[in-house]
């Protein structure tokens, strides 16, 4: 579908249909829009975050299709179809998991972060207040 862009020139717009941590969704979406702004700004997903924007800091990580990617390196139509699943997806409904909690708790900032469904491994995190995020981390494998 085409549309005229802010500018005066055309927008390729897509239609996207996708989960995201169990929900499903159905969007239109701007070819050139990133994965991270469409579960930002579109869908409202943000703990999703954008720092370098270059995929090096790992702030964007979701998991597509099982597969841990850099939301800010996807484009958003490129998810059309898939199962994403977002640092929100960790949560029980208003419970927070135990890494969730362990990095409130702790005051941690996630920057990188490589997560598993169960907490205890595959955690990875390197952050500007790495003293910290290593708590966090030891708090989270310990099950709080």
């Amino acid at each position: 579908m085409k549309g005229e862009g802010e500018a005066g020139g055309v927008m390729d717009r897509h239609q996207v249909r996708l989960r995201v941590n169990g929900t499903e969704h159905e969007l239109l979406v701007e070819a050139r829009r990133t994965l991270a702004d469409m579960l930002r700004h579109d869908l409202g997903y943000t703990g999703t975050n954008v720092g370098c924007e270059h995929g090096i800091c790992g702030a964007c990580t979701v998991r597509l299709d099982d597969a841990p990617v850099r939301s800010c390196l996807v484009f958003g139509v490129q998810a059309d179809g898939a199962e994403v699943r977002t640092v929100e997806g960790l949560a029980d409904g208003d419970d927070l998991s135990d890494l969730q909690q362990a990095f409130r708790d702790h005051h941690a900032m996630r920057v990188l972060h490589a997560w598993l469904p169960d907490a205890g491994r595959g955690i990875f995190c390197r952050t500007r207040a790495r003293p910290t995020c290593a708590p966090a981390r030891r708090a989270a494998a310990r099950g709080g």
